[in-house]
């Protein structure tokens, strides 16, 4: 009879219910296609996206990937956000624990002699004991395990978190990448065209000692000179710093960066699949993260919903007890006692019922965050797509300014060799032709920084491998 009790208790509490509600995830005005995107895939979307590649996919350079692969073992930001995952997983734990009953032992050997008094002899006594005890509050009705299911989601938007920070830092390693490169290849036009200026004002020095053009020649040719030179220190000074920037997210101490392909060579489709807005749900690791907390937040209605209710606890203790050590497990010498409490609120001052409205609030905020998580993606993606289409535009235009103005400028010097001109035509067209040579490696720079927006805002980067 005493088994097909405690069977049946047993069962009561596994069958218990568990108040408040089960998770729904909310809806969300999801577009059919992204805005920006090309037309001939916002008529008609792909299942495929650039999301879906992994970053040694989408990223080619092979230095590139060496830098990236430092980053993701030695930043100190994943780092952390791995270590939070630990305290998570550890926190699942500990909530989970109160689920199941607490056991504890113990042993106590006392011996004591009191003196003799007036009215007392002297007398001594002893005791040994021995005994295990239990506690358990009955999960009836399921606080424990909503306050479980709430850890596990917490747990798993840390997880989601740490995807997040990786997928930011494989776009910050290509970003910062890029730009070094960009940086070095006006390092490089600055000093090809600082030769060239300097031997196209040796050749006017030359015509004018010689009488054949005048000193104002002269300075116009040193001004151009000067303009490149000066670019140079500016420039090796932005390169060092962007290589401690880039060795920071290393998790190195700031150094030289070992270079790969140039920027010009940096291979990157014209077009780029964005895929089917629905799956960025799915891809993007902050939604994941902002949905695992609105979980957590859902969950922790019902631990205080779960406060209405009576706490029912189950004490028992069992062991042996005798005044000898020797006959401790002998003769009558065991003790045991079991027992239970029911606890029901009856007036909290209205501490319940506060936190209830609590809790609701707290998962109210937690949806409407997920939702704008959802927006600000579904616009963050856009605005990529729309950047890197505009910017691919703006750079052949911008190549062919670039191939006018070097013509012009191989004009000019032409026009002045023969006399045809004056050197101020000459100055003018070089001036224009190094600032269009400038604006190409900017324009450069900007459609493959638009590509790793695009990237990055698709949801890619967090696959590891």
């Amino acid at each position: 009879m005493r088994r097909l009790i405690i069977l049946s208790l047993i069962t009561l509490i596994l069958s218990g219910c568990a108040v408040g509600p089960n998770y729904k995830r909310p809806s969300v005005n999801v577009p059919g296609a992204y805005r920006g995107a090309a037309p001939q895939e916002a008529a008609q979307p792909a299942a495929e996206s650039l999301g879906d590649q992994r970053w040694w996919e989408v990223f080619e350079d092979p230095q590139l990937q060496e830098l990236i692969r430092t980053a993701l073992q030695q930043n100190y930001d994943v780092r952390i956000a791995a270590t939070r995952i630990l305290q998570a997983r550890a926190q699942v734990g500990i909530t989970r624990a109160d689920q199941l009953p607490t056991i504890s032992g113990g042993a106590e050997a006392l011996n004591q002699r009191s003196a003799r008094s007036k009215f007392f002899p002297e007398y001594e006594t002893s005791s040994n004991q021995v005994d295990l005890s239990l506690a358990w509050e009955l999960d009836f009705w399921g606080k424990y395990r909503r306050a479980t299911e709430s850890a596990r989601a917490n747990l798993l938007a840390t997880q989601w978190a740490r995807q997040a920070v990786i997928s930011t830092l494989v776009s910050d390693v290509a970003a910062a990448y890029f730009q070094l490169r960009e940086l070095d290849l006006e390092l490089e036009i600055s000093q090809r065209t600082l030769a060239s200026r300097r031997d196209s004002l040796q050749l006017t020095k030359t015509l004018a000692s010689g009488g054949a053009t005048s000193m104002l020649d002269v300075r116009q040719a040193e001004q151009l000179v000067f303009t490149a030179a000066e670019t140079i220190p500016d420039l090796e000074r932005r390169i060092e710093q962007q290589e401690n920037f880039l060795s920071t997210l290393l998790g190195n101490n700031p150094g030289p960066i070992t270079r790969g392909t140039k920027l010009t060579e940096q291979p990157h489709a014209p077009e780029i699949p964005a895929g089917l807005p629905s799956s960025l749900l799915e891809r993007r690791p902050d939604i994941r993260q902002a949905e695992a907390q609105l979980i957590a937040a859902n969950a922790q209605i019902g631990v205080a919903k779960a406060a209405y209710f009576p706490q029912i606890n189950l004490t028992a203790s069992g062991g042996y007890q005798s005044s000898a050590l020797t006959s401790l497990f002998t003769g009558p010498a065991g003790l045991w006692s079991f027992g239970g409490s029911l606890v029901q609120p009856i007036f909290t001052g209205g501490r319940i019922r506060s936190n209830v409205k609590f809790t609701e609030a707290r998962q109210q905020e937690a949806a409407l965050v997920y939702q704008q998580t959802i927006q600000q993606a579904f616009r963050g993606v856009s605005d990529a797509l729309v950047e890197y289409r505009k910017d691919r535009e703006f750079r052949e235009q911008q190549e062919q300014l670039t191939f006018s103005a070097e013509d012009a400028a191989r004009l000019s010097e032409t026009r002045y060799r023969g006399g045809a001109t004056s050197y101020l035509e000459v100055l003018t067209n070089e001036t224009n032709y190094f600032d269009a040579e400038l604006g190409l490696a900017q324009a450069q720079l900007n459609e493959l920084l638009g590509l790793v927006r695009i990237y990055r805002n698709l949801g890619g980067g967090w696959q590891e491998p």
